[in-house]
């Protein structure tokens, strides 16, 4: 682990000045019904309403604003469920450059649409059958492309990281000091960004990941020490982060950094959509809806705490959405 490069918190800073007037400055929301079932402050940082509905657009638009136009005229190639495509596809064509996606053929069909949507070629696999590695490698090969890491990288972490950032500016103000962050987690760059910001400005916060059952990957790596691998049978509504294992990079800093991995089910999951919608009035994609799942299903104390969550996503695929309002 001491060869990788790890992003710093002036990363952080410096990536902010890129995406100043570039992503959207989402809001912290705080909801009444949800502090009295919680019985605390709970703090959610809406990156729903981020561009392409996620994130994901912070890393990627720091990465690919650093390329030179002869990196970006090549092409850029990444691998993606659907959240990360988007933030490539729409930051590569703000920033004049031809991107391909690699993306599972079970990815909600919206997802698929929109980064087809934003021009990016799109190229389906089957991602219990094929390698999207390998297809992705074999596309390098052949055109030179650059390959955008979806989470594993300083830039995208850095990026990712601005969400950090603004929860700390967004609470200054009111001088909360915050017990905790749950941040919904892949394969690790919002979570490991998050850590970074808080380390430097609010060491005594804790900070948790949250996953679906069955690709708890992070929560079991962080009790074992190492990067552990989930089964390639499991399956989970959670398509936003259903990764493998955690990176690299993100493992080092969260296994420094992390507090503990929280676990939810998918029928937690489910109703944790349908109260987002129906109470706070905010559409969740399944995946971005773990934090917050944690914490409705009391995976950590909240009595008299304050607690900031990432609603990470809302692309949620029509058919899946409707499942869980009627769950």
């Amino acid at each position: 682990m001491s060869s990788l490069t790890l992003p710093t918190y002036q990363d952080l800073l410096d990536a902010q000045q890129q995406l100043n007037g570039k992503s959207i400055y989402t809001p912290l929301l705080e909801n009444a019904m949800l502090n009295h079932l919680t019985g605390g402050r709970v703090f959610l940082k809406a990156e729903v309403l981020q561009h392409t509905g996620s994130f994901k657009f912070r890393g990627a638009y720091n990465f690919i604003s650093t390329l030179t136009e002869k990196q970006k005229k090549r092409g850029l190639l990444t691998y993606s469920s659907g959240n990360h495509a988007q933030g490539v596809a729409y930051a590569s064509k703000l920033l004049g450059a031809k991107a391909t996606i690699i993306m599972p053929s079970d990815a909600p069909q919206i997802k698929i649409d929109n980064t087809r949507a934003y021009g990016a070629e799109v190229i389906l696999y089957d991602r219990y059958n094929e390698d999207r590695e390998t297809i992705g490698a074999n596309i390098m090969h052949s055109s030179g492309a650059l390959l955008i890491p979806p989470y594993d990288h300083p830039l995208i972490i850095a990026g990712q990281g601005t969400c950090g950032l603004e929860i700390l500016e967004q609470l200054s103000p009111q001088g909360v000091h915050l017990d905790a962050v749950v941040s919904c987690f892949g394969g690790g760059g919002l979570t490991s960004g998050i850590a970074l910001a808080f380390e430097q400005k609010s060491a005594s916060t804790k900070i948790y990941s949250a996953e679906p059952q069955g690709f708890d990957d992070m929560a079991r790596s962080l009790v074992s020490g190492k990067r552990l691998s989930n089964q390639v049978s499991a399956r989970s509504i959670c398509d936003a982060v259903l990764t493998p294992t955690p990176g690299q990079v993100t493992f080092s800093i969260c296994n420094d950094l992390l507090e503990q991995g929280l676990v939810v089910t998918d029928d937690e999951v489910k109703a944790t959509v349908k109260f987002a919608f129906n109470t706070l009035k905010i559409v969740v994609e399944p995946g971005g809806a773990v934090a917050l799942a944690a914490i409705l299903h009391k995976k950590i104390e909240t009595k008299k705490k304050a607690i900031a969550l990432t609603l990470s996503g809302g692309n949620v695929d029509p058919s899946i959405f409707k499942m869980c309002l009627e769950s």
